[in-house]
Parts: structure tokens; C-alpha cells; sequence
């Protein structure tokens, strides 16, 4: 795939990926555009983690294509692999920080990893990069030293070490209280502001989703069923997707024929 101004970051198609015998998702398609933040939207087990495994390179996909920066990643060799992730910074769910490492040697690994700078060079970057998150003199610590959301903010400042094209979050705002989730929201859109960057965030927060995103991605059971901007989610009448924004619970398993024939439009079921 040759690049382009115009040509999507991230170009998934009729990507399949499979735990043996058991497919999750089924043959998705959906682009991510320069510069933009696409929110992945989903409840538990509708597949949205393992499309970010996949993306990040972590998963191989069964069927399909996904392009990044022009490779596909569902075909690329291991060296390529690791190119191609020197593109991107990931800020997985629980921050991930290495317990016996400090904040600063977290920050600065990618860096001594894939990089000759010296280590002067690096301590400066390292520097920069906890203060853009709001961690300025924090190097120091220890992650058992932090709150939930310093965690958050420690692993973006790793994510951001490479200055990657394109970032990557799991879930950022999970398990924090909604004032520290507000502030981990504000930091993304600060990013996004402040760089030319694409960004993927998987979530189940609303909230946050409606108030970061360009535009969202609803997955449900292995299947998109719905992108679009805020607005256009917003205003859906999909029956999928009304329950997911107004937050009704699933149907007890008696009614769940019904329930199904009314998603699809087959009256039959209520009618006997």
C-alpha cells in the first residue's frame, strides 16, 4: 500500500481473528484517519481488547488485512513487526510499569531499547515527556509510589517516548474515580492539541468517549454496528445501539428470542 496525504494511518479489512475453533471478530472493516482519535467502543467481551491486541501486533489475525503505515501487519515478518511498532506508543489498562524500575528508567526504556542517544539526551526526553503528562519531578519514584491516575499519566509518557504517529490507550479512564478520569480525558485532548498524532482508545466510558472522540466505533459481538462521529451515534435508532448509549440491560433469557427477532425486525415471535 503506497502512502499518501490521503491515505488512512490505520486500514483494517474483513479482519477475522480467532481463539482456535472460536472466531471473535468476523470480518471487520473500518479506517483510521491522520490526526483523528477513534474511540472503540464496546461491553465486556464484544472483542474491542482484541482488536487493539491486534492492531498493536499482539494478536495474528485469521483472515483479513489491517494496514499500518503502509505494512499489513497480518502478513508482516517479525522484523517488520518491530519496525513498525516504533511508530506506535501504547498505554495499556493497568499502566503496566515495571514494579522494580522508576519512573523515569520506565520512561526512558523504549529510548535505551531502539535508540544510540546518549544518556544525557535521554535523561533531558525523559524529563519533557513526564512533564507534557504532569509528572514533572516524579522520575524518581517508584510506580508503588503512585496514585491509579499517576500510573495512568507515567505509562503516556512512555507511550510518548518514541514520539510515535500513532497512540494507542486500553482503557485509560478504568478503575478511577471520576475527577482523576476527567483529568486523564483533558491530558488526551491536550495531546491531541499539542501533536500530530493519531489516536485509538478502547473504552466502555460514555462520558469520556463523547468527549474525546473525532468519531466512534461501536463493536458488539465480534461485528462493528455502528461509526460515526458523536453526533451521528448519538442520534442512531439502531436497537444495538440505543441500548448500548442508554444503558438497558439485557433482556432475561425468556424473552431473549423475542428480544433478538425484534432486533432484526421479525415480528413473528410477538405476534404468537
Amino acid at each position: 500500500m503506497n502512502e499518501s496525504a490521503e491515505t488512512p494511518v490505520i486500514s483494517v479489512e474483513n479482519l477475522r481473528v480467532s481463539y482456535g475453533e472460536r472466531e471473535v471478530l468476523h470480518g471487520i472493516s473500518f479506517d483510521v484517519r491522520r490526526g483523528e482519535t477513534l474511540v472503540i467502543l464496546g461491553g465486556s467481551g464484544s472483542g474491542k481488547s482484541t482488536l487493539l491486541r491486534t492492531l498493536v501486533g499482539l494478536e495474528r489475525p485469521s483472515g483479513g488485512e489491517a494496514w499500518i503505515k503502509g505494512v499489513n501487519i497480518a502478513r508482516a515478518s517479525a522484523h517488520d513487526l518491530d519496525e513498525i511498532r516504533k511508530k506506535m506508543g501504547v498505554s495499556f489498562q493497568g499502566g503496566a510499569l515495571f514494579g522494580s524500575m522508576t519512573v523515569g528508567e520506565n520512561v526512558a526504556l523504549p529510548l535505551r531499547e531502539h535508540t544510540r542517544l546518549e544518556d544525557s539526551t535521554i535523561e533531558i526526553m525523559v524529563r519533557i515527556k513526564l512533564e507534557q503528562v504532569g509528572l514533572a519531578s516524579f522520575e524518581d519514584f517508584m510506580p508503588s509510589q503512585l496514585s491509579g491516575g499517576m500510573k495512568k499519566r507515567a505509562a503516556v509518557a512512555r507511550a510518548l517516548a518514541m514520539d510515535p504517529e500513532i497512540l494507542f490507550f486500553d482503557e485509560p479512564s478504568a478503575g478511577l474515580d471520576p475527577i482523576i478520569a476527567a483529568g486523564i480525558d483533558q491530558l488526551i485532548l491536550e495531546l491531541r492539541a499539542a501533536y500530530s498524532i493519531s489516536m485509538v482508545v478502547v473504552t466502555h466510558e460514555l462520558a469520556s468517549a463523547f468527549l474525546i472522540a473525532d468519531r466512534m466505533l461501536l463493536i458488539d459481538r465480534g461485528n462493528i454496528i455502528a461509526i460515526g462521529t458523536r453526533q451521528e451515534l448519538a442520534s442512531s435508532v439502531n436497537p444495538r445501539v440505543r441500548q448500548f448509549l442508554d444503558r438497558v440491560p439485557e433482556p432475561q433469557v425468556e424473552d431473549e428470542l423475542n428480544y433478538l427477532q425484534m432486533l432484526t425486525g421479525d415480528k413473528k415471535a410477538s405476534d404468537t
